[in-house]
């Protein structure tokens, strides 16, 4: 939204300066993005009186003149045809920049003759279009600079240009008016009310019916018109078109720049019709799909099925709150005119806007709500200024629809605003606070006016009066403690798990990643998702259709992205949720990371070792020790099929209760998501991992034995098939009060062991707590250990 600081006060009767303006908008919510001062780019510009012009020797449209400066006399040759001796002008000396030419002059030679600088015209300096001559003012000293020139007597040509971003909740302050409501109930003015108008019908009834269609019933509440006949289409006014060329517009006639004035001053968007390319009446319908529509940027548009279109016999003439067609587009051969005034349902305006891919002015507010009530009488104002600058006759008003009931109230309970927001404001500030920003006050009920769609509730009372009085007056206050002693813990027992396995992850040489939670639908159905459930019903784009079913998907991307920029070794993890429905609790935590390309230090050969599934097991285990895993878990097989079949585990707590999986990633999955490998990773889900009993205790309690700990060898001939995870379990079973750890140390295949068969090793700790252990007793549990073995594996004790 942009405006000037003399088009404010065309609104607003103020003293305040332009910082003061400045910073209320921004502290009212109404942010200012950026200031345009047209006087700085006019600086070094100064005047000049022309002293001679005489023919230039070798053209006939060029003059030389003598020229006083601020630094004596020079020479300009200039082929304006108002160059002459006398007249006060703008001169730009060599080495200036000259910006509507983008062109920085110096001195020069012009058919044979020297010139040190230029006179300037005012589409030169970007005043204006004009470009018939040379500036030419009637006063003015020799030496001034233009620009002060200009703010004493010309002020709208270097008035300063604000620009605020409007949140999509206030579209109130989408017009010059609304923003100087805001400003005159913070208090840096009083709000002037709009000027009066005339307006007399006196050309009879509307030839042109209006009628709005079974279809359009929910998208277009009302729509009014007027034709005005006999009009007059020229030039709009110096003022109009200059407050118009300030904040980007291109004037083009009075009656197109009625309408742009209307949108930025009042937040009104209007449709002025050539009537006479109008055949029979007018009907808001919702296209059918397929219509085709020339529209006023010359575009041609095919109309999508539901869209909101106005449509005559010729077909559809202009989109609904949109765009216009130019086929009804007015003209300098415009006699009449046909002016269009609706209120029009913000989503439909919104869908029809995104399917056309249309950025208007018309379509901005339509979707974001402009007032209703302020219909007819924008409608009535519209005509009237047609009227006083184009001439013509007004008809009767013809209306379809009506304007909606947008009438509510709501309780102002002035004891809220310090329980909601924290500060303390007198009842009676209160009050004035809402009647200033339009609000009717009934004694504790207040009237929302209809151009606020954003207030919604008696909070939403509360927040207008916080805002006007700043919330930069709030003052922090410590919250009351409910208890004495040490408060309960912030953070859920969760919460804590998944902040602990993000620091061990980091200590261990991980970079973390947070990535999307969606990705492409190829992606998610490597990992078992990418159905319906999943799926996105408005996605960002196509890269980002579904719900990640894992993280593994997105920190292979992020892989593949640094492998493209050269960096082929890399740990990354992230620690996030993942989605195996669309429901809400379908959802789970998980903590995932990769290993990709080689880990280490390089050795003598300058080779480092490539990464391998026991690294991710080692960087899974240590996590899993953090956040409180047991100790005694169990490896097993067939992960899902993003794993290497033969490389990859499952750390479970029996067979059903899986608390993570690590492994080397298929090739396939590597190969589709194009990461060069090799690439090991691991997922673990901290959820499964069991809490302790006493979630408040911050350790367990720590076991001390003073018993010598005792250490048996054992290495026994099983098949080839048999793996070493039941072996492991055979032996620990024997007594698993005494037996404390069983660790395999050595593997050995071929040789003298025949084919088929192979040596495992291990170390069996025995740990006692009543007393040390006798060499009888371990010979026992020895046996017991064999006995075990050969039982569940049909092994046998290598000799």
């Amino acid at each position: 939204m942009k405006f000037t600081l003399s088009w404010l006060k065309e609104h607003l009767d103020t003293q305040a300066t332009l910082d003061e303006i400045l910073e209320a908008l921004t502290d009212l919510g109404l942010e200012v993005e950026e200031v345009t001062d047209p006087a700085a780019k006019l600086k070094g510009f100064k005047l000049v009186k022309v002293l001679e012009a005489e023919q230039h020797p070798d053209a006939d449209k060029l003059r030389v003149c003598k020229v006083q400066t601020d630094e004596g006399e020079t020479q300009i040759v200039c082929g304006a045809p108002n160059a002459r001796a006398g007249i006060t002008a703008v001169l730009a000396k060599p080495g200036m920049y000259i910006p509507g030419l983008d062109i920085t002059i110096s001195v020069g030679k012009i058919r044979g003759v020297e010139s040190h600088g230029m006179m300037a015209s005012e589409r030169e300096l970007e005043l204006s279009d004009e470009h018939n001559g040379i500036i030419e003012l009637e006063n003015g000293e020799v030496g001034q600079e233009f620009a002060d020139w200009l703010a004493q007597n010309d002020p709208v040509k270097v008035d300063p240009v604000i620009e605020i971003a409007i949140t999509p909740n206030r579209p109130d302050a989408l017009g010059v008016h609304g923003v100087a409501r805001d400003l005159a109930a913070r208090g840096l003015g009083t709000l002037k009310p709009l000027p009066g108008y005339t307006l007399e019908a006196t050309a009879g009834a509307c030839p042109v019916n209006v009628t709005i269609d079974e279809s359009a019933a929910d998208g277009c509440h009302v729509f009014a018109g007027r034709i005005i006949k006999g009009v007059k289409n020229g030039p709009s006014p110096a003022w109009m078109q200059d407050k118009l060329r300030a904040i980007g517009l291109r004037p083009i006639s009075a009656l197109v720049d009625v309408t742009n004035y209307f949108t930025y001053d009042m937040n009104r968007p209007l449709h002025v019709f050539d009537a006479g390319s109008i055949k029979g009446d007018l009907v808001i319908s919702r296209a059918k799909g397929g219509e085709e529509l020339l529209a006023l940027d010359e575009k041609t548009y095919q109309i999508p099925e539901g869209v909101l279109v106005i449509s005559d016999d010729n077909g559809v003439e202009s989109i609904g709150g949109i765009m216009g067609g130019e086929a009804s587009g007015c003209t300098d051969e415009t006699v009449d005119v046909f002016v269009e005034a609706a209120f029009w349902d913000f989503i439909s305006i919104a869908h029809g806007g995104r399917a056309l891919k249309i950025n208007s002015d018309a379509r901005y507010r339509n979707e974001r709500g402009i007032d209703p009530g302020f219909n007819m009488e924008a409608l009535d104002r519209a005509c009237a200024m047609i009227v006083e600058l184009c001439g013509g006759e007004v008809t009767d008003a013809v209306v379809a629809g009506e304007v909606p009931d947008v009438s509510r109230a709501y309780k102002l309970d002035t004891a809220r605003c310090s329980s909601l927001v924290g500060m303390d404001i007198p009842a009676e500030t209160q009050r004035a606070t809402l009647e200033a920003l339009g609000f009717v006050m009934d004694g504790d009920m207040a009237q929302v006016p209809s151009w606020r769609p954003d207030v919604q509730g008696e909070a939403d009372l509360v927040e207008e009066v916080a805002r006007i009085a700043s919330l930069t007056n709030l003052e922090p206050k410590p919250m009351a403690r409910v208890q004495p002693g040490v408060p309960k813990p912030v953070l859920t027992p969760m919460q804590k798990r998944e902040q602990v396995a993000r620091r061990t992850a980091a200590a261990l040489g991980y970079n973390e990643c947070v990535t999307y939670s969606f990705i492409d639908k190829a992606s998610a159905e490597l990992f078992r998702g990418g159905d319906d459930a999943t799926m996105l019903a408005n996605p960002i784009s196509s890269e980002m259709s579904h719900m990640r079913p894992a993280l593994l998907p997105g920190l292979l991307q992020a892989a593949a992205r640094n492998q493209a920029r050269g960096m082929a070794d890399m740990a990354l993890f992230e620690a996030g949720p993942a989605w195996h429905g669309g429901e809400p609790g379908e959802q789970h935590l998980q903590v995932s990371g990769i290993l990709v390309g080689h880990t280490g230090p390089k050795d003598v050969h300058g080779a480092a070792r490539a990464v391998d599934v026991f690294d991710a097991k080692a960087d899974c285990e240590a996590i899993l020790s953090a956040i409180g895993a047991p100790a005694k878990v169990q490896i097993l097989r067939e992960a899902a099929d993003w794993w290497h079949p033969g490389r990859h585990g499952r750390i479970c707590l029996g067979p059903k209760k899986m608390l993570a999986v690590f492994g080397e990633i298929h090739p396939r999955v590597l190969a589709a998501m194009d990461v060069k490998g090799p690439a090991v990773g691991f997922t673990i889900w901290p959820e499964e991992v069991p809490l302790p009993r006493n979630t408040d205790a911050s350790r367990g309690a720590l076991v001390l034995n003073d018993l010598q700990a005792v250490e048996r060898d054992f290495a026994f001939v099983v098949d080839e098939a048999v793996e070493a995870l039941t072996l492991v379990n055979a032996a620990a079973g024997a007594d698993k009060a005494l037996i404390s750890n069983v660790r395999v140390f050595d593997e050995f295949i071929g040789g003298s062991l025949g084919e088929g068969k192979k040596s495992l090793a291990v170390t069996v700790r025995l740990q006692p707590t009543e007393a040390t252990l006798k060499e009888k007793e371990i010979e026992a549990i020895s046996a017991r250990i064999v006995e075990k073995v050969q039982k569940a594996t049909g092994g046998t004790l290598r000799g």
